[in-house]
């Protein structure tokens, strides 16, 4: 299914693909990949158990996607331990690496949809134009079950940050 004109990149409207996910459904099972000693991936399940904010980003190498992912870091330092969290693009997992390397994002988990996209699909956060992610937060409960969603209408804002930590926090 595509939402036309969902949300705007630098005013232009774009597409999404898939459907909206809501708060009170069930996310979606994925495959997203990362590298450590070698490609492996995730799964909703690998997620399941503890509350788990899911930070997405077109690239991590812009410079609000890099805004966004420093500041979950932060945010997130004091949780360590209680949550899962990760941020999700659709660059390479080596890039992905390389950026976390450099900036010292330890808070955050980074998987890559860049094989076939299932995962913005699944999610409805493919933007069809560009074949990348649009920007948005989920905080899911320890069974996967969404307690806070935000698509950015706008892909060159950045999320509010207050409203996905005071949903997680809500959760531990």
């Amino acid at each position: 299914m595509t939402r036309s004109a969902a949300i705007t990149f630098k005013g232009t409207p774009m597409t999404l693909l898939g459907d909206e996910l809501k708060v009170g459904q069930t996310a979606p099972d994925f495959a997203i990949h990362y590298f450590e000693g070698g490609l492996k991936a995730w799964t909703l399940g690998d997620l399941k158990g503890k509350p788990t904010l899911v930070s997405i980003v077109p690239s991590l190498d812009t410079g609000i996607c890099a805004i966004q992912t420093k500041k979950f870091n932060t945010e997130l330092g004091s949780m360590e331990g209680k949550i899962n969290a990760v941020t999700v693009s659709r660059d390479l997992p080596f890039a992905m690496n390389r950026f976390c390397g450099a900036e010292d994002i330890k808070g955050l988990k980074v998987g890559s949809d860049y094989q076939n996209g299932s995962f913005g699909q699944a999610w409805g956060v493919m933007i069809d134009e560009l074949k990348l992610l649009a920007r948005a937060v989920y905080v899911l409960d320890a069974n996967g079950k969404v307690a806070y969603a935000q698509i950015v209408p706008e892909v060159t804002s950045e999320p509010d940050y207050a409203g996905a930590m005071a949903a997680l926090k809500g959760l531990l």
